[in-house]
């Protein structure tokens, strides 16, 4: 299912009424036409969250992982709409020495925006994210203006 939001098209996976993936589509992809129907949990949320308001639930989700990005996965939705963390206090909050692990666990996050890895930043800074550090800047700003 493709979903037309304000920084792109994001595709979206299900098993049956569980999000299994979201992630944006590449600039210049082929996309087919938007197919976002509102009953959807998952579309609702997007919905929400890009009017500019938190939602106040989460999606039934499955994201497919490891153990370990499942638990970074688990901890990165504890944190806060409008707030941010950096790799080395979600690292220390499971318990975890790596830092480093942290990021390559985020940078495989399969269900962007909802487990949000975009609110993670680095001490010195913003900190990488997979789509960019434009798309990065422009969910968090979305997220502080509301």
């Amino acid at each position: 299912m493709i979903y037309s939001s304000p920084i792109g098209a994001l595709e979206l996976a299900f098993d049956g009424p569980v999000l299994t993936s979201l992630h944006l589509v590449p600039a210049g992809s082929h996309i087919p036409a938007p197919a976002s129907p509102s009953n959807v949990p998952a579309i609702r949320w997007l919905d929400c969250y890009f009017s500019g308001r938190e939602p106040d639930f989460i999606p039934p989700l499955e994201p497919q992982g490891t153990p370990f990005q499942r638990r970074v996965w688990q901890e990165l939705l504890k944190v806060p709409y409008g707030q941010t963390v950096t790799y080395g206090e979600l690292a220390r909050r499971i318990g975890c020495r790596s830092a480093q692990a942290v990021g390559q666990a985020l940078n495989r996050n399969p269900i962007a925006i909802i487990i949000p890895c975009h609110r993670v930043v680095a001490a010195s800074g913003l900190g990488g994210y997979a789509y960019g550090s434009e798309i990065k800047r422009k969910l968090l700003n979305l997220e502080r203006n509301t």
